[in-house]
Order: C-alpha cells, then structure tokens, then sequence
C-alpha cells in the first residue's frame, strides 16, 4: 500500500520525477473528506476537475459549471489535502474572451483556493495567456488532445491524434506550449506513439489521461476508477467496484431501520443520573 504524504509535494517533485523515472499518479478530487483519505495513502496530486459538472452536478458535459463553485471545490480540496499538490481547472468560459479576463479569473482563483497550479485547456491561440500567466508566476499545465470543453466542436469525446498529420499538430503544440512557458502538459485520448513523441519533445512534465505509458504521471476521474459512473473509459483500471460496497451499506441501514434494529441502545444517549426519575415526574 503507498505511504502517506509525509512532505509537501511541488511542481519540482514532478519535475524530478521526470528526470528518475518515477511514475506519479494524480486522481480528480471534489471535496475536503475524500481530499485527505487521498493524502493519507500517498496520491501526491489531486486535480479539481471540471469534471464536477458532470459526477458532481449531473450535467452531460462539462460546460454548465461556474467558476465560483470550482473556486469552493478547490478551496475545500486545499483544506483537505495541504500535501498534496493542488490542480484546479478553469472552466469554460473563464478566459476565452481576451488576455485580461483569463488573468483576472486565474488570479481569482489562485488567491481564493490556494491552489498550486491551474490547468487550461488549450489550442495554438491560448499561448499569449500561458505566456502571460507564467510571466506572472503562475503555474499552468496545458490540456490538449481530447479537450471536454470543446464538445460542441467535436461532436463527441474520440480519441485524438489519431492520424500522422493530427499527431504532429499535437507534438507542436506542445513544444509550443513549453515555450509559452506551460509548467507541464496534460494530453488526453491520444495514441501511445504520439505521446512518446511529446515526451521527447520536451523537457517539461507530461501527464497522461488515457494517453500511454511514456507519460511521466497519470490521471484518471475518481468516480470512474471506484465504478461509480454507469460508463467507464477504457483507459481506467478495473482496481475495485466501490459502487457494490456503497450500495450493500445503504440497503443495511434501510433494512435495519425497517426492522427496528436501529437504533439500539448504543446510538442513544442518556440521561444524566437521575434527571430521568425527575423527569418523569415533570
């Protein structure tokens, strides 16, 4: 089993990793109870996703959620996980209207939460924003490959970079990416090949999403690896069924309930020596 955390980690631990080999794991996480069981086994990384909209919220897509309620999920990640490294995501909307709102919304969000990193996803015309926040001591991981917030664009989540001309537009974008100043890179749906080529590439961090095993950490959606979701990606490891537990738990306490079982004598609590008498003859 791993080790708790027992020292902060920093985006200099996952640059190090990339020099040793050490493969790194990073789980979405949405809330302060689940945040701190996750330090206390050792995920060194924890990104608030804005997948919440849809395990969280209910929502198809990813596009419904707010910024101030990705704010408050991270906030309370942060409180939950302060060994841990911190990831939040930017929803959409947040700086897809100029330089000046991008900045303003990740300024905003890096005071509010206390997180370590943002993450953008990213194309070829958000590199002034990337630029401009590392300029400003931000520390941004660039998303690209599948990119959520582009379903109304793609039609569907597919797998990207399938092609030898689309797997070299990912390859510049990442070295285009690195050179805007991207702390590390997130690649999502891609081919093992073209990942390996990204790796080589550049001399920042990759993290993987279902993206092959050259990438130096990898990252998949906690309710998909517990079985939680009805569908999961094929990229996500069948480690345990969660869902199975939860369910035998919550029809116990329907069942004992309805039995009269609970609550027993142990879940009440007493009276102070003879205030029960006294009572009684209130």
């Amino acid at each position: 089993m791993a080790n708790a955390l027992t020292g902060k980690f920093t985006l200099n631990d996952l640059r190090a990793a990339r020099q040793t080999g050490r493969k790194l794991a990073m789980l979405t996480c949405y809330d302060f109870t689940t945040a701190r069981l996750m330090q206390s086994v050792g995920v060194p990384m924890l990104l608030v996703g804005d997948s919440a909209a849809s395990v969280i919220l209910g929502h198809e897509s990813t596009l419904p959620i707010s910024l101030d309620f990705l704010i408050e999920l991270t906030a309370g990640v942060r409180r939950g996980a302060p060994l841990a490294m911190v990831i939040a995501d930017m929803p959409f909307g947040s700086y897809h209207e100029s330089v000046a709102q991008g900045v303003r919304n990740v300024v905003r969000m890096v005071q509010l939460s206390g997180c370590d990193c943002v993450k953008l996803e990213v194309a070829p015309g958000h590199g002034e924003l990337v630029k401009t926040l590392a300029d400003a001591g931000v520390a941004v991981i660039a998303h690209f490959g599948l990119r959520p917030q582009s379903i109304g664009v793609l039609g569907a989540y597919k797998a990207q970079g399938r092609t030898a001309d689309a797997a070299e537009r990912l390859v510049t974008m990442a070295k285009q990416m690195q050179d805007h100043g991207a702390a590390a890179i997130l690649v999502e749906a891609i081919p093992p090949q073209v990942s390996q080529r990204i790796v080589a590439a550049t001399g920042v961090p990759v993290i993987g999403c279902g993206a092959g095993p050259a990438c130096h950490a990898h990252v998949v959606v906690t309710q998909d690896l517990l079985g939680l979701t009805p569908n999961q990606p094929k990229f996500v490891p069948r480690l345990g069924e969660a869902a199975t537990m939860l369910k035998q738990i919550l029809a116990r306490y329907v069942d004992e309930i309805a039995g009269g079982a609970y609550p027993a004598a142990e879940h009440q609590y007493d009276m102070l020596p003879g205030e029960g008498d006294r009572f009684k003859t209130l």
